[in-house]
């Protein structure tokens, strides 16, 4: 951390490997986005959804002196991320003629940032890419990692790349504007990271869920910065998700099969709440995980209103996506479940009895 980020309070949280990057996370930070994008930049896309575009224009205001910005605006959430839209982008590129020293800004959830990503991986084979995260789950994840993709008729995420930002800046001043409803959804990936490995986070969700979920508190920032460092450190080992990176799928093999189920309509958390409740009884009937700690499941996504059960009626649909999901292999679905709390390990090719079981007990 330099000594100006320090004074102000900012976080630095390193991500190494061969193309290492720093997340910085504090209030009042969008200043520090051209240390982010360098010298040699001279074009930059800003691609932003609708909600945003006030204060798309405030930030193209603030780089104009030193960058000729085009803005991209794109559809709100998953409608954003197909190929048509990245066409688009490319489209706006292609006329302003960037080069390879040109770069991309992703200014919006994690939608946004999984686009805005693609586009800088593929215009010519790999521009500068900047994440500028503006939601609870593309501050600790989506805008983290370098996935980057869209979505397809047949799923979600089946066309991308890893493609690695030159940073990522988390200004909490950014969620002012987001509804209690989009920071409680936000808060799954949260929950997410507590149970693979970071119990501290659900103890302050218990502790004073409220408090916890307050943009402006102490506890809220703890656990967006312990969740951030767990993706740095599992993003740093494992980049192109071979091993370790697979744990940061619990809850996702059958939460991207409802949000699929559900044509984009419901948002990404509460799709995975359902997948982690799901992989909790998986976990569960396998004769892995405590009673006690897949109950603790239930109970602390309901503390923060968010969805624990699916009609029993959608299986068959559910499944049918699950076998196309990326993260299956040779055709045998893959599932992170839990030995333990903060013990997350591979459930490959479970019998189609088990996971309906699993399912049934999370049935509406």
């Amino acid at each position: 951390m330099t000594d100006d980020a320090s004074n102000r309070g900012i976080t630095s949280i390193e991500v190494t490997g061969a193309d290492a990057y720093t997340v910085e996370v504090g209030r009042g930070i969008l200043d520090r986005v051209p240390l982010a994008l360098g010298d040699a930049v001279q074009k930059v896309l800003l691609v932003h959804p609708p909600t945003l575009a006030t204060q798309a224009e405030e930030l193209r205001a603030a780089l104009a002196d030193r960058y000729q910005v085009l803005l991209a605006e794109i559809p709100d959430a998953e409608t954003g991320k197909r190929v048509e839209v990245a066409a688009f982008c490319w489209q706006i590129m292609g006329q302003a003629d960037f080069t390879r020293t040109d770069a991309v800004i992703g200014f919006g959830g994690g939608a946004t940032t999984d686009l805005a990503g693609f586009v800088a991986a593929t215009w010519l084979r790999g521009v500068r890419l900047v994440q500028i995260p503006t939601t609870v789950a593309g501050m600790v994840d989506a805008a983290i990692g370098g996935k980057t993709g869209i979505n397809t008729n047949e799923g979600k995420n089946l066309v991308g790349a890893f493609y690695a930002p030159a940073g990522v800046l988390v200004d909490f001043d950014l969620l002012t504007t987001l509804s209690k409803n989009e920071i409680l959804a936000g808060f799954a990936e949260i929950v997410k990271c507590g149970f693979i490995a970071e119990p501290e986070i659900l103890d302050l969700i218990e502790a004073d869920v409220d408090r916890v979920t307050d943009p402006s508190s102490d506890e809220f920032r703890r656990v967006v910065e312990l969740s951030i460092a767990l993706k740095a450190r599992v993003v740093s080992e494992d980049f192109k998700e071979g091993g370790l990176r697979e744990i940061l799928n619990y809850g996702h093999t059958l939460g991207h099969a409802i949000e699929h189920a559900e044509r984009y309509q419901w948002r990404h958390g509460a799709a995975v709440a359902v997948g982690m409740m799901f992989a909790a009884e998986l976990s569960r009937l396998a004769g892995r995980l405590p009673d006690a700690v897949a109950d603790r499941h239930r109970s602390i996504l309901d503390s923060l209103s968010l969805p624990t059960e699916y009609p029993v009626g959608r299986w068959n649909t559910l499944l049918a996506t699950m076998q196309r999901d990326k993260k299956a292999r040779a055709g045998m679905l893959r599932f992170i479940v839990l030995d333990d709390l903060a013990k997350p390990t591979v459930l490959a090719g479970p019998e189609t009895a088990l996971l309906f079981a699993a399912y049934q007990e999370i049935g509406s």
